[in-house]
């Protein structure tokens, strides 16, 4: 990983970051996941700005810029580690002026987990999120989502892209072939292997950097989203993650929406329900 300072995608983030406080108004962090860049939120960003918040979109470190970017140079996405990704993230909002909301999505659902465990977000929103040390359930759909990728243990220190039938399968499952094969050529990337591997074995590990603080009586409320047809991060482990929650006795707020109307269904977040995430941060 490029020392941040060095990087172009740092660069970036921190004019994004002064373009928020330079609006005084509240920022509305989003955290993209695996296998796409911050340009999978513009919609969110645009529904967020239009009630007042200001909209930050930042890149996991080293992210290009655009998809031909990333399509060129898949190496820059690998050797990426949860705890890497999380302190990134935790930096760049900790020059915030003001505390932002946060909105993250698969494993930014994860890192704002993390984030809201150090007390940086005054709300939170996890849509779909990979699970952390303490959820146990492991469907086989999110096996097989993640084979990808932990079907070879070599992947662990790689970049990894998915075929169409992959992301068909763990994003696209809910939509019309021809969106399914829009979504792939528009936002499809390789990804890092480390975080799934990471994920996958936390609960084995008792040092993973895969683990949330779930007792913080100081976070601001935080709604947990699941889609109900999603395969990789299906309804047995959005749950179990509210149930951790909820088990640790934290006097913070926590709630759990799932669905099987449109919006709830898919995977992707260009897809997902603003509007319960706006009534949460609002």
């Amino acid at each position: 990983m490029n020392p941040p300072s060095s990087s172009p995608s740092y660069a970036r983030d921190l004019a994004q970051i002064e373009a928020a406080n330079a609006t005084g108004r509240i920022p509305a962090v989003f955290v993209h996941g695996l296998w796409l860049l911050p340009t999978s939120w513009q919609r969110w960003a645009t529904v967020f700005e239009e009630a007042g918040f200001a909209p930050v979109l930042p890149g996991w470190p080293d992210d290009p810029e655009t998809v031909d970017e990333a399509h060129a140079h898949p190496e820059v996405f690998a050797g990426k580690s949860v705890g890497q990704v999380a302190d990134h993230f935790c930096d760049l909002i900790g020059k915030l002026d003001r505390t932002p909301v946060v909105i993250g999505h698969s494993f930014g659902g994860l890192i704002t987990q993390i984030a809201a465990g150090r007390g940086l977000s005054r709300a939170s929103v996890a849509i779909d999120p990979a699970p952390f040390r303490g959820v146990l359930p492991l469907p086989l759909s999110s096996l097989r989502a993640a084979s990808a990728v932990l079907g070879n243990p070599a992947n662990y220190h790689r970049a990894v892209p998915l075929t169409y039938e992959q992301f068909r399968y763990a994003f696209a499952n809910a939509v019309p072939e021809e969106e399914a094969r829009e979504l792939y050529a528009t936002y499809a990337v390789p990804a890092p292997g480390e975080p799934l591997f990471q994920a996958a074995a936390a609960n084995l590990n008792p040092w993973t950097e895969a683990a949330v603080d779930t007792t913080n009586a100081d976070r601001g409320p935080l709604l947990i989203i699941s889609g109900e047809k999603d395969h990789t991060v299906p309804w047995a482990i959005a749950n179990a993650s509210y149930k951790c929650r909820r088990s640790a006795f934290s006097p913070a707020v926590t709630g759990f929406a799932s669905g099987n109307s449109p919006p709830m269904r898919s995977r992707f977040p260009k897809g997902a329900p603003t509007s319960r995430a706006l009534s949460v941060v609002s």
